[in-house]
């Protein structure tokens, strides 16, 4: 049995967990540490955290589907009846964003909203976007390519997932600085361990966020144009249209969701590609060979590493006994290690052709901007690597503290 690094302790016959997730030894490398679990106890208790987490493949994959469970837990029970805290005058402007987000409803009213956007995501408009993506990505390669060098999260990351889903809602190329700007403090309150400073930060920028939103909305209900936010203030669902916080609270989400995890994924994807050894030329020779490297690089170094659920009932899940009202965490970027499904899990094998990754999630939940990322890498990740020839790192890339994302500070390249 391999033994445990000093900064966790593994509990098998009680399955509990000591780990404080803000230790760079963890966020560093959470795959040595999802490693461990996985021998020891892949269902556990995280102390710090006070939750249950899941780990296994099987088991996150039937959680993510599972009804029992969902998003959000008031739709059928009352703060006073679960023991619940009254939200946080502090953060009012956030969670009246968050209110309606596709991330955090329910049906019948996700259903409703995830109806009127998803025309816009299905694989077949997407793909449309590609020569689009193409020439950016393009473009921006050749603003830095005779220099020889470049900080790629700043010059070519941030700016293509940023840039598409602001064109695919309808918002100019040059509110990009900005729209991360807010994204980056609004996230900030998903971090494990967040301090008031984060709190006010999420809340400010949700704010901001929101006003100019709302101005948007202004404008296309006077004057729709061909973008998805004229298509979804302008679109009926059996009679009924999209209220101001809806659209305020679904544009949020899209912009959030459609950048934040592919900018860290492009990231991580050069790097367990460069670090590998393995020969570009291997990897993107043709579009099924691309299409495997960057599912292996969604599996063995996703951005996002947990989803949570609340028991909507009581009920039992590898012999753990939940009761309504409580919530349990899923590790995604675990379950896409699980030694069970897949042989080597800590190793990159772009030809792997094993279970489907669990990156973007499963059931009714799946991540709606999926095949906008799987195109955005599988476009630009080709391009890089070919008009790069000889792309290096020149130092050790440094992970974030901003667990349970995963992503890098930054990226210095040479070629």
């Amino acid at each position: 049995m391999t033994a445990l690094p000093a900064f966790l302790h593994i509990d098998p016959a009680t399955r509990r967990v000591s780990l404080d997730g803000r230790n760079p030894a963890f966020y560093g490398d959470p795959n040595r540490v999802y490693a461990l679990l996985h021998e020891h106890c892949p269902t556990f208790y995280w102390e710090e955290q006070r939750q249950w987490f899941f780990t296994g493949y099987d088991h996150v994959n039937a959680l993510l589907r599972d009804r029992r469970f969902g998003r959000q837990i008031l739709h059928i029970a009352s703060r006073e009846e679960l023991g619940l805290p009254e939200p946080q005058p502090h953060l009012a402007n956030f969670d009246l964003a968050e209110r309606h987000s596709l991330l955090e409803i329910e049906p019948p009213e996700h259903t409703r909203l995830r109806t009127m956007v998803n025309r816009a995501f299905v694989s077949r408009n997407i793909e449309r976007l590609r020569p689009e993506i193409a020439d950016l990505a393009e473009r921006l390669i050749d603003g830095f390519e005779k220099e020889g060098g470049t900080e790629l999260l700043s010059s070519f990351a941030d700016i293509i997932p940023v840039t598409l889903i602001g064109r695919m809602i309808g918002i100019p190329d040059e509110m990009g600085p900005q729209l991360l700007s807010w994204s980056h403090d609004y996230v900030g309150i998903y971090m494990f361990k967040r301090t008031p400073e984060d709190e006010l930060a999420a809340d400010r920028a949700a704010k901001e966020f929101a006003d100019y939103v709302k101005t948007l909305i202004a404008e296309r209900r006077a004057t729709p144009r061909e973008d998805l936010l004229s298509h979804m203030i302008h679109t009926e669902h059996k009679g009924q249209n999209l209220t101001d916080d809806e659209l305020v609270s679904t544009t949020i989400v899209l912009l959030n969701a459609g950048h934040e995890a592919t900018v860290h994924q492009i990231g991580n994807s050069v790097r367990v590609i460069l670090e590998s050894g393995i020969l570009p030329a291997e990897m993107f020779g043709d579009e099924a060979r691309t299409e495997r490297t960057v599912e292996e690089t969604l599996r063995i170094c996703a951005p996002v590493h947990i989803f949570q659920r609340w028991a909507l009932e009581d009920v039992e899940i590898d012999g753990v006994s939940l009761k309504r009202g409580d919530k349990v965490s899923l590790i995604l970027a675990a379950a896409n290690l699980d030694p069970l499904k897949f042989e080597e899990p800590l190793v990159f094998k772009p030809d792997r052709a094993e279970a489907p990754n669990l990156s973007f999630g499963a059931g009714i939940h799946f991540c709606i901007g999926a095949p906008l990322a799987r195109l955005e890498l599988n476009a630009v990740l080709p391009i890089l690597f070919r008009r790069l020839p000889g792309l290096r790192l020149t130092e050790t890339p440094r992970v974030k503290d901003v667990y349970h994302f995963h992503g890098l500070e930054r990226l210095d390249l040479a070629w």
